[in-house]
């Protein structure tokens, strides 16, 4: 972990990126200007503060991004934050697609990270929706009364496991789809994974 200094799994990082090179580098800098530690997290620049996850910057295929932990609690004056998924609850990002774009930007996106790091060091958190929150289909509950080792399973499962199975299977529009989904994963779940484990 380094301080406002660049750290060498960034470096070895930034030497394979080939796509996004140019935005990373740039965005590194910004981010070190503004007194973050600079760590190498799930494979991706992450700069923290005080031990907790601030920014991170994430390559995709149309774009790169500067994504906000807690970026649902940040105020967004300039309308650039985006939802990384329809689902996404606390994260947000901020999405370029050349240098240029970053450059032009640069004082806006301090200011970002400065409001950042202000909600961590406020203790804020996200509230996110609960579990309960979220709506069982009824094949999945027909389901839990036909097999009730299945709906202790379920149960069993970690609360982000819980929203991604309901949330996956929810969003089949016809009821055969949504069994056969459930019927899919039922070993998934008894095994206690996840939908993506």
């Amino acid at each position: 972990m380094t301080n406002g200094r660049m750290n060498p799994k960034v470096d070895e990082f930034l030497h394979k990126e080939k796509k996004w090179k140019e935005e990373f580098e740039k965005l590194r800098m910004i981010n070190l200007g503004c007194d973050l530690t600079e760590e190498l997290k799930w494979r991706l620049p992450c700069y923290t503060f005080q031990d907790r996850n601030i920014v991170i910057i994430q390559n995709f295929k149309e774009y790169c991004a500067l994504m906000f932990f807690k970026g649902a609690l940040l105020k967004d004056p300039n309308g650039i934050l985006v939802k990384p998924g329809e689902n996404s609850q606390a994260q947000r990002q901020i999405r370029f697609t050349n240098v240029q774009e970053i450059i032009e930007m640069e004082s806006i996106l301090k200011t970002y990270i400065q409001e950042a790091i202000k909600v961590e060091q406020s203790g804020k958190e996200v509230e996110l929706k609960k579990t309960t929150d979220f709506s069982v289909p009824e094949e999945l509950q027909t389901k839990f009364e036909e097999m009730p080792v299945l709906k202790t399973a379920f149960e069993a499962l970690t609360p982000g496991r819980q929203r991604a199975y309901l949330l996956y299977f929810s969003k089949a529009k016809q009821s055969k789809t949504r069994e056969s989904r459930i019927e899919k994963y039922i070993e998934q779940i008894l095994n206690g994974e996840g939908l993506n484990d």
